[in-house]
């Protein structure tokens, strides 16, 4: 059973640097002030979400970088850029009209290209807001870049209920070409979807917390994913993670967007051990003392020599 857990299970956090803010990393998973987050990022997980290609596209030459600091068998999602799915947030980012052209479909492939070339492309991600409604026009919206994106593996995030409510017709236009729905955990409002989590080739699971207080009206946008999952939260789904791959052929991406202050590496941590992952990670005896729960899930604690202290040194060799 474990061997087939981690065959076909990665499980990370939705982005991999969080350095200023109260929100930060630096100090509790990473030292204070690490040399190189996403070399040290990788020496604990085996994939991540990235979300810098929301904001803006990536730069091949960035895109090698990440692929060759990085283990061999890491793989990255791909979250597509906002141009695409949303352009109300583009033009007030840019100032500039989110007008679509093949150009832009072209630019975005030509910088994710290094990492699919080398095999360490998990999916690409396209989400949309809660805003984002089951009509015709937005059907056809998806559908225009299920097509444009056909030649990678895709998984959708739907947040807005409707999608949930014509369910038949979602997945018919998910199928036509391979799309796996994201399954999303947050907080239960008014007009977001409702899912069961089912088998399905492409099992995209994203953890967002459950700061309903914070998710819709708040000061700073960290704000709303300031949430820990308790242990007891997280079991119902380890349980239908672990009877999934028993199952079937599912391919399972798991990643935790609750970033504030460390918790997504917490959770995540947490999560791999309850679907019965071997403990493999080394981490920061200051991230096993803000998060106790995570001491069964580690194989080691690293405590620094004082001489270290300054040199972003976060494993043991």
């Amino acid at each position: 059973m474990i061997g087939t857990v981690e065959k076909r299970v990665r499980i990370g956090t939705s982005g991999w640097s969080y350095p200023r803010g109260e929100g930060r990393w630096n100090g509790i998973f990473y030292p204070a002030k690490p040399k190189n987050e996403l070399e040290l990022y990788s020496q604990v997980f085996n994939a991540v979400e990235v979300n810098s290609t929301f904001y803006r596209l990536l730069d091949p030459q960035t895109a090698r970088t990440w692929v060759m600091m990085t283990p061999k068998d890491f793989a990255f999602a791909i979250k597509l850029w906002q141009k695409f799915t949303h352009p109300g947030m583009f033009k007030k980012a840019t100032g500039a009209e989110p007008e679509v052209t093949q150009a832009d479909y072209d630019d975005f492939k030509r910088g994710i290209n290094p990492i699919a070339e080398e095999c360490k492309l998990a999916c690409l991600l396209i989400q949309f807001s809660e805003w984002f409604a089951c009509t015709p026009q937005h059907q056809g919206i998806l559908s225009m870049l299920l097509r444009q994106f056909q030649d990678y593996p895709v998984a959708v995030e739907l947040r807005h209920a409707s999608w949930g409510e014509k369910a038949s017709e979602t997945k018919a236009l998910l199928d036509s070409c391979g799309a796996g729905l994201a399954y999303i955990d947050m907080p239960e409002l008014p007009g977001t979807i409702r899912q069961e989590l089912e088998p399905q080739r492409l099992l995209y699971l994203r953890f967002h917390g459950r700061n309903r207080e914070k998710w819709r009206t708040h000061e700073a946008a960290e704000e709303r994913y300031d949430y820990l999952y308790s242990e007891e939260e997280l079991k119902p789904f380890a349980e239908k993670v672990r009877g999934i791959t028993a199952a079937g052929e599912s391919k399972i991406l798991i990643f935790f967007n609750n970033h504030v202050r460390g918790q997504a590496p917490a959770n995540a941590l947490m999560m791999a051990r309850q679907i019965g992952l071997p403990p493999t990670a080394t981490v920061r005896a200051e991230f096993v003392k803000a998060f106790p729960a995570t001491k069964d899930a580690i194989k080691e604690i690293h405590i620094p020599e004082e001489k270290e202290a300054g040199q972003g040194v976060l494993f043991s060799a």
